[in-house]
């Protein structure tokens, strides 16, 4: 089965950096667009970042400039660089991976489990 497993969180103090991983496995990596997502407690999960399949990015405003995704199709990795973080970046960090099939009107989307970022002193 599809496996999204999220490694590198854990406890920073603000100003501080962390890179999160995402190892994806049965799927072919290269084809689907990945992204991470974070959810604080009591708030929506909300979407972070996102690459395309052919590595166009994209984030969410409160990260530009601070955050970096990027993608390693031969290891079918995706990573979140994490920098100058402070203490509202405090989530649960999920990997997400998305294959659309505009043809059919479908498409495919998994999840990982999570991984606790917390950003405190």
């Amino acid at each position: 089965q599809v496996q999204l497993v999220e490694s590198g969180g854990g406890l920073v103090q603000p100003g501080g950096s962390l890179r999160l991983s995402c190892a994806a496995s049965k799927i072919i990596f290269s084809l689907y667009a990945m992204a991470w997502y974070r959810q604080a407690p009591g708030k929506q999960r909300e979407l972070v970042a996102a690459i395309t399949s052919g590595g166009s990015t994209s984030y969410e405003d409160t990260v530009k400039g601070r955050f970096t995704i990027s993608r390693d199709n031969a290891k079918n990795t995706v990573y979140l660089q994490m920098d100058t973080l402070k203490p509202e970046d405090t989530a649960v960090y999920y990997c997400n991976a998305h294959y659309w099939m505009a043809a059919l009107g479908t498409g495919y989307d998994y999840w990982g489990l999570g991984t606790q970022v917390t950003v405190s002193s």
